[in-house]
């Protein structure tokens, strides 16, 4: 009898590019260019300076590419840091039903790879593919709101996965990069609650331990058997209650990575229904900022949990892009959710901060503890008017994805904040298009820098 550590290394290993569908592979590669673009801009965003900063001062060298700018540093070093611009924006794809954003661990060590030897297009899409069954298997058997930062924690091992698959490990020693890998997880939802650029870095620390698990997996050193569902495993440990019988038997034929969402606002997912709702109403009925009295985001006790908090006089980025209140005001204010409303004087924008002290969050009693959705948002305006909006899914999940246009529209708005001047946008996405015949994604990766 196999357990699922076994069952999940087994799934790694004997997955080829064949066994993937064509909708699988286009998702994958939409949600590739997406997050090399979230990248790039994360190059600038609070907290990359000091990253790279730091990063640089334990050696540089020619291993890999910090994406958005020129630096290149050894393989595990540009790993924590690209996994940091990934995430430190809140602008990356995720698993709605995981609550997982799996790219931010996965992406930056396949791209490292891919630098350190010749790695096919189809390779890459394929480690992509069982990175995220791994990390967004591991988040949808958990049967508890989170109790830890499942983007890094789960998400490390996703990162393990799919390096594992790019270095052609069989099913045993897939294993043993799991149980080395376990040996280092951590992540706590305190960033999450005090908005600090320590939740994109555990990001970044569990994605170069998934790294270090590989190599030294490589290597020989032994690690663990029970990784998952063992007495001190992780499921116990970190999630609680757990059920992995219908993920486990979904291997090979449920494909999670076309089950993404796009983040289509740079602010926790969780503010996206009060985003929608408040875009709908004012293209319905065409009030300003000063027409509102209050508005009420109606939710799930998580997306309270998550972004239900007050604004305080100098918030950090991290906190605004958790505040409901924040990313709301600078919607009526501007009409759009921007990056730049993330950065420097806008934070503190005596205008935005007042508009905000109009609007509130409220729970709906909903009793699934990873639901992000249905949302109701009412916005009252100084008429007497009441308007209500309803969002049951939300924009830009599997149901409801971007158009092509929206999805490249984000992209290149990424590259305007990159580091370095991006003046290869165009040849990018035309090499994420046409990935499957790239035989070294090396060139490819080039255009990112």
């Amino acid at each position: 009898m196999t357990d699922a550590a076994h069952d999940f290394a087994a799934h790694v290993a004997a997955t080829r590019f064949h066994h993937l569908p064509p909708a699988v592979v286009a998702r994958a590669k939409v949600f590739l260019l997406d997050t090399l673009g979230v990248a790039i801009a994360g190059s600038t965003a609070q907290g990359a300076t000091e990253a790279l900063a730091t990063a640089r001062g334990w050696g540089e060298g020619s291993g890999a590419a910090v994406l958005g700018t020129t630096a290149r540093l050894p393989a595990p070093q540009a790993v924590l840091v690209n996994a940091f611009q990934i995430h430190c924006q809140e602008y990356d794809c995720l698993h709605e039903g995981a609550v997982l954003h799996a790219l931010a661990t996965l992406l930056p060590v396949l791209l490292a790879e891919a630098e350190r030897r010749p790695v096919s297009g189809q390779a890459l899409l394929t480690a992509l593919a069982v990175g995220v069954d791994v990390s967004c298997g591991l988040g949808l058997a958990a049967k508890q709101g989170l109790r830890f930062f499942r983007p890094a924690t789960s998400g490390g091992f996703g990162a393990v996965a799919g390096l594992a698959s790019l270095r052609g490990f069989d099913t045993a020693r897939t294993l043993t990069a799991f149980g080395l890998h376990y040996g280092q997880v951590s992540g706590t939802m305190q960033p999450h609650i005090e908005g600090s650029p320590v939740l994109p870095l555990q990001v970044g620390v569990n994605a170069r331990a998934a790294w270090c698990a590989c190599d030294l997996a490589e290597a020989g050193l032994a690690g663990l058997s029970d990784v998952f569902e063992g007495r001190f495993g992780y499921l116990p440990m970190f999630e609680g209650e757990w059920d992995l019988a219908p993920v486990l038997a979904g291997l090979g034929r449920r494909w999670l990575v076309a089950e993404l969402s796009h983040k289509p606002f740079p602010s926790g997912r969780a503010t996206h229904g009060g985003v929608e709702g408040v875009m709908a109403l004012r293209a319905a009925h065409g009030f300003g900022a000063d027409d509102v009295a209050e508005v009420v985001v109606h939710g799930p006790p998580l997306i309270n949990r998550l972004v239900n908090r007050p604004l305080p006089a100098a918030p950090s980025a991290n906190w605004a892009r958790l505040c409901m209140p924040y990313v709301l005001a600078k919607l009526l204010q501007h009409g759009e959710v921007d990056l730049a409303h993330f950065r420097g004087e806008e934070l503190t924008d005596p205008a935005t901060h007042a508009l905000a002290a109009r609007i509130r969050m409220a729970e709906d009693g909903n009793p699934d503890p990873n639901a992000l959705a249905p949302q109701r948002v009412e916005v009252r305006l100084r008429d007497g008017r009441l308007l209500e909006h309803a969002i049951l899914e939300m924009l830009a999940n599997p149901n409801r994805p971007l158009t092509e246009a929206q999805h490249l529209t984000k992209f290149r708005r990424c590259l305007t904040f990159a580091a370095t001047p991006q003046q290869l946008g165009e040849a990018l996405i035309d090499a994420v298009a046409s990935i499957e015949a790239a035989t070294d994604m090396a060139a490819a990766l080039r255009l990112a820098q």
